[in-house]
């Protein structure tokens, strides 16, 4: 789930970067300090925006720096377990696909991906269904829910597992199809 995370910190502006307007010179810090970050409370910090600091600051002996307060938000994707999710596949591989979800790829297993013995063509990279004929291949939008969630930490992205073996999941043109169908035996 994507989250706007409003927070407080405090910059350090050198001296140097006076004559530079504080807001701009606090966003510059704050997004080295937080974009990429991987926290627990906060998920995977996309972008920071909306720097608001205040314009007096306090000097500390010895340093010639001011300090300031600030008040941000931070655009962060923290995804939840049992969360359907939309993304898009970004690569396909023998064991499964990867989709794309916010800032990092989930594992969407072929034991996974549809009720059907599913065989996978290398030279093409395409998944397929031996009796439903469905076909999954890199770009093609699917709707996920998520079933693990393992953050990571120092650096590292962690990893997400996905499902679409249940209804209304999986790519989004076999879920239109479903609805069509179920729209015909309705009337």
């Amino acid at each position: 789930m994507f989250k706007l995370v409003t927070l407080e910190d405090t910059v350090r502006i050198p001296p140097d970067k006076f004559r530079e307007p504080t807001e701009k010179v606090g966003y510059e810090q704050l997004k080295t300090k937080y974009e990429g970050l991987i926290d627990d409370q906060l998920g995977y910090v996309i972008a920071v925006i909306d720097v608001k600091a205040k314009p007096i600051g306090k000097i500390i002996h010895g340093d010639g720096a001011t300090y300031h307060k600030v008040v941000f938000s931070l655009l962060t994707f923290y995804p939840q377990i049992q969360e359907i999710v939309e993304g898009e596949v970004v690569e396909v591989v023998d064991f499964g696909a990867f989709i794309r979800l916010g800032p990092i790829d989930a594992l969407l297993h072929v034991s996974q991906l549809m009720d059907d013995f599913i065989s996978y063509d290398e030279r093409q990279g395409v998944l397929f269904g031996k009796e439903t004929k469905r076909k999954l291949k890199t770009r093609d939008r699917t709707r996920v829910r998520i079933t693990a969630v393992s953050l990571g930490h120092g650096g590292v992205l962690g990893k997400i597992g996905v499902t679409a073996r249940q209804p209304f999941l999986g790519k989004i043109e076999w879920i239109k199809k479903s609805l069509e169908e179920l729209k015909t035996k309705e009337d």
